[in-house]
């Protein structure tokens, strides 16, 4: 479905353009939390657990830059994740002010589990566009997210 607005051409086009990729957004997000929700995990706390598996450690004002999150919501997920011993805060080597976060033996062990089903998954939704398809679209979200930073 696309917009009843009646606008210019320009702006009927954009609209409708941001529709579909919200409502494509949207479904493929839902399909994925759900496919979490087997595993006992929040998007947020797969977000963390998969950051910390891939970069190391990171402080949690890195965290929060990188998944795009506030600084409440990621110290409301640490916080979780921590109670459940996914991860552990130490205190930073040089800035003792700093936490870093880090990923403990039985976080790795989450993620490693998690991991996996979540690339299939994501591997089988994308499957309905060919791989020039994916490119593109990959290459038109790039653009689009880098051309409207702020």
């Amino acid at each position: 479905m696309g917009t009843h607005f009646r606008g210019s051409k320009k702006e009927v086009t954009a609209l409708d353009t941001f529709i579909k990729l919200t409502r494509a957004s949207e479904t493929l997000t839902m399909k994925l939390k759900l496919a979490l929700d087997d595993y006992g995990l929040s998007e947020g706390q797969f977000a963390v657990l998969d950051a910390l598996y891939h970069l190391g450690s990171l402080s949690q004002k890195d965290l929060g830059s990188r998944l795009l999150k506030s600084g409440g919501n990621i110290t409301m997920v640490v916080d979780n994740l921590e109670k459940l011993d996914y991860v552990q805060r130490k205190r930073g080597k040089s800035d003792r002010r700093i936490f870093m976060i880090e990923l403990t033996l039985k976080g790795r062990k989450k993620i490693e589990e998690t991991l996996p089903a979540q690339v299939q998954l994501i591997t089988k939704m994308l499957s309905t566009l060919s791989k020039r398809e994916q490119r593109d679209l990959q290459i038109h979200c790039k653009k689009l997210g880098k051309r409207n930073q702020s």
